[in-house]
C-alpha cells in the first residue's frame, strides 16, 4: 500500500515506518523534521495548517513516481501519529491546538480525498490514570476498549477528542478509521537501560498501569490494521500481552490497586491494559517480550 504517515520521525514512528517498509508498503513521512529512513520519503510540514495537509496528501511518495507521468496518485491509507507526544512539553493550549486541530485536518483531508483507511494514534492516557493530578485508581481492571475514558489532563483529553473526531468521520464517510490507544512505547535500547530501575521501584510504572508496547510490535499492529478492512470505526489497545514488570498480577493488584474492581480472572502475567481485542480481531502476536532483553531476568 501507499501510506501517508504523519509524525514518522517521532519515538514510535521511527520504528513503525521501517516495519511497514519491510512489509512492502511505500511510505511518505510528513513531519516537521526528516526521518531519513530507507524506503520512505520525507516531506516537511505542519499538520495544524490545513492547506499544507491537503497539499502533502496529494503528493508523490518519492521522486521515482515522477517517471510514471500520471501525476500524484491518491494514497491507499493514512497513518496519523503526529502530535505533541505528552503533557508538559509546551503550554496546554498549544498541546490542544496541535493535537486536536491537527487530527481534524488530517482525517478531514483523507476522507475528502476518498481515502478509505485511516489509523489514528490515541493513547493509554485516555484512561485517566497516567497524567492525573495525584495517585488515581482506574474504575476497573483490566483496561479494555469499552472503558468510560475520563482523563483530567489536556493531553489525554485531546486524545479522547480525537477518538470522537475519528468516529464522526467514519460515520460520515463509511471509511475504516481505527484509533490505537498506544501504551508506553519502549525502544529496543530502553529495556536494559530502564527496566532494572522499574523493577527496583515499581511505583515508577503505576501511572502506566505497568503496560508497555515494544515500538516494533506497534509496527505490527499498524500493519495489521492496514490489512484489516470493513470494521468501520474501531478502538484497539496497542500494548504487549504481558505486563512490563517482574511481579505477577496477584501481587501487583494487592500492592498498587487494592480497591479496584477486577472484572474477570487474570492470567498471572497478562497486561492490565488488555490487548485481547487486537489479538482476537487483528491477529496480533507480539514478538518482543521484555524478558528477552533485560539481563538477569529470563523467561518466567
Amino acid at each position: 500500500m501507499r501510506v501517508f504517515f504523519t509524525g514518522g520521525s517521532g519515538k514510535a514512528g521511527k520504528h513503525v515506518i521501517p516495519y511497514l517498509v519491510g512489509q512492502g508498503h511505500r511510505v511518505l513521512n510528513f513531519d516537521k523534521v526528516p526521518l531519513n529512513a530507507a524506503g520512505s520519503h520525507d516531506l516537511l510540514g505542519d499538520i495544524t495548517d490545513a492547506g499544507q495537509v491537503y497539499s502533502a496528501m496529494n503528493s508523490h511518495a518519492g521522486y521515482d513516481e515522477l517517471e510514471t507521468g500520471l501525476g500524484a496518485q491518491p494514497f491507499d491509507a493514512v497513518v496519523h501519529f503526529a502530535a505533541v507526544p505528552r503533557m508538559m512539553m509546551c503550554p496546554d493550549t498549544e498541546t490542544w491546538r496541535v493535537n486536536v486541530v491537527g487530527t481534524y485536518n488530517v482525517i478531514e483531508a483523507a476522507v475528502k480525498m476518498g481515502i478509505r483507511k485511516v489509523i489514528v494514534a490515541s493513547s493509554e492516557t485516555t484512561y485517566g490514570v497516567c497524567f492525573s493530578d495525584g495517585v488515581t485508581d482506574p474504575h476497573q481492571l483490566p483496561l479494555t476498549e469499552d472503558y468510560d475514558i475520563d482523563p483530567m489532563d489536556t493531553y489525554g483529553t485531546s486524545k479522547k477528542v480525537n477518538e470522537v473526531t475519528a468516529r464522526t468521520f467514519a460515520r460520515r464517510s463509511g471509511a475504516d478509521i481505527y484509533a490505537l490507544r498506544i501504551g508506553n512505547v519502549v525502544e529496543p535500547h530502553e529495556y536494559a537501560r530502564d527496566f532494572p530501575r522499574y523493577f527496583a521501584d515499581p511505583m515508577l510504572r503505576r501511572r502506566n498501569v505497568f503496560n508497555y508496547i515494544d515500538a516494533r510490535d506497534l509496527g505490527q499492529i499498524v500493519d495489521l490494521c492496514l490489512k484489516k478492512n470493513g470494521l468501520g470505526y474501531q478502538v484497539f489497545n496497542a500494548c504487549n500481552t504481558t505486563n512490563g514488570m517482574n511481579i505477577p498480577n496477584e501481587e501487583l493488584l494487592k500492592r498498587f490497586f487494592p480497591n479496584v474492581p477486577v472484572t474477570r480472572k487474570l492470567d498471572p502475567w497478562e497486561s492490565l491494559m488488555s490487548n485481547e481485542k487486537a489479538r482476537t480481531v487483528l491477529g496480533f502476536k507480539d514478538q518482543h517480550d521484555w524478558r528477552a532483553y533485560v539481563p538477569g531476568f529470563g523467561a518466567v
